[in-house]
Order: C-alpha cells, then structure tokens, then sequence
C-alpha cells in the first residue's frame, strides 16, 4: 500500500509534521496492523489485561494504585485519540476506533503498544474519494455533526467508557479525574494545528468543560486543565504544565 492509497494519509502527514516522524513510541508504524499475531483487541483492557496495564504502570512510575491507572490512561488515551480527531480536523477523515478494531500488545519500554485493524471502518464525508463507489470499510455519513457523532459512538460508547469503568472498579479513580486526561490529550496536539475545531470536538465528546484554553507564555493558547492526573503524589512529584494546582503548590 502506497502512502497516496492508505486510507489515513491525511492523519500520517499531520503526525509526520508534528513529530517530525510516524515512528512513534508505543504505536504501530504506519497506524494500521496488516498482521494481528501478537496483538491483542482493545476490548480486552476493560477485561483479563486491565491488571497487566495497571501493573506496568505501578512499576513504570513506581506510583500507587489510583495514580498508576490515571497515569496509564493519560498515556494511552492520547496515543488512541489522536488518529480519530486529527483525522477530523485536517480531512474529515475520522478511523471509528472501538475496542475491537482497535489492538494492543505489551512490549517494549512503551507502557502499551496500540495499532489499528488493516479492516476497521473509516467514516468519511460525501465529496471524499473514499466514498466514491461502495467500498469495504468506509462509512459515508451525511455531514460533520454525524461525523462527529460517529467518531463519539466509536471512541467513547464502543472503546473508552468500558475501560473507565473497569478502572473506576478496580482502584475506585473518579471518572471526572480521566476524561479531564482525555480532553487535555485531545487539545494538546491540535493546538499545534491552525485553527484546529478543539472546542467543537471536546463539545461532541461532551468534555469541553474540563479544560480551558488561556494565554500561553508565546501568545498562542495553552490548555489549563480543571481536573489533576495524579502525577504529584508520584515518589518524583511533578505538576503537569496544564495542571490546576498551581506551581507553587
């Protein structure tokens, strides 16, 4: 498959001007996974690989319970949502990521390692030219509000709510503590976007509340979160850039 024909090219080509590179720690190159040996679907996090995950991160942060799985969710949340909402903001291109096309694999220094099913479903809006014709694995919708609705179906409904309450049974962390993560890894790489619809998204996703955008110290906006990631209680304290507790603290 040639990087012109690659159902996520537009998404490659934001990342690759972002990072600098599609090469990126604890996801699969080129996003999509033609050979599913090894990996494991998503769905299995909210299941029997939720101890596996937490526990990695207990060790990778030497953390306590509670800050270990909203540390592991920061990170793998951002690593998830980043193919779908840069895909709506640079072509309406939005991959539905529910936990089963979606996969993991424990390997590596990453905490989790995530691809995409070579099959998953692409949702795309009438004029894309993946529409044209009846393809296998492109969903048409009629506008951006349905494609924001779908990217919210398949992101949150089919993949992250399940996780979220796994984790909330496990270590009883607060759901307003993570998706405060999500919403904050959803703006960050998109503020690196000109006028990127960040508002718009975080309302889809009914998250725009726990995060503000203010000033940042180079005139661009920054994000201010209303909800804190837990990493100050790690053995190495630290106050996240965007945290609500003040440096000082």
């Amino acid at each position: 498959m040639t990087l012109s024909e690659h159902p996520l090219a537009p998404v490659l080509d934001a990342i690759r001007s972002m990072f600098g590179t599609v090469d990126l720690p604890g996801v699969a190159p080129g996003l999509l996974v033609a050979d599913d040996d090894g990996w494991a679907p998503a769905a299995r996090l909210a299941d029997d690989l939720l101890p596996t995950l937490l526990d990695r991160a207990a060790r990778q942060w030497r953390a306590q319970p509670h800050a270990a799985a909203s540390l592991a969710w920061k990170a793998y949340t951002y690593w998830l949502a980043l193919p779908a909402v840069l895909g709506f903001a640079v072509a309406r291109r939005v991959p539905l990521l529910s936990a089963g096309d979606v996969l993991v694999r424990f390997d590596g220094k990453a905490l989790v390692t995530i691809g995409l099913r070579a099959s998953l479903t692409v949702a795309v809006l009438p004029g894309d030219r993946l529409a044209e014709g009846a393809r296998s694995g492109v969903l048409v919708v009629a506008g951006e509000d349905e494609l924001l609705a779908a990217l919210r179906r398949s992101l949150l409904d089919q993949h992250l709510y399940p996780l979220l309450a796994s984790m909330h049974g496990a270590v009883r962390i607060g759901r307003r503590v993570l998706l405060g993560s999500l919403a904050s890894g959803i703006a960050h790489p998109l503020l690196r976007l000109e006028d990127a619809p960040i508002g718009r998204i975080l309302r889809a996703l009914e998250i725009d509340e726990l995060i503000d955008l203010v000033p940042g110290p180079n005139g661009r906006p920054a994000v201010r979160r209303r909800t804190c990631c837990l990493a100050f209680t790690l053995p190495r304290s630290k106050v996240c850039a965007d945290c609500c507790i003040p440096p000082s603290a």
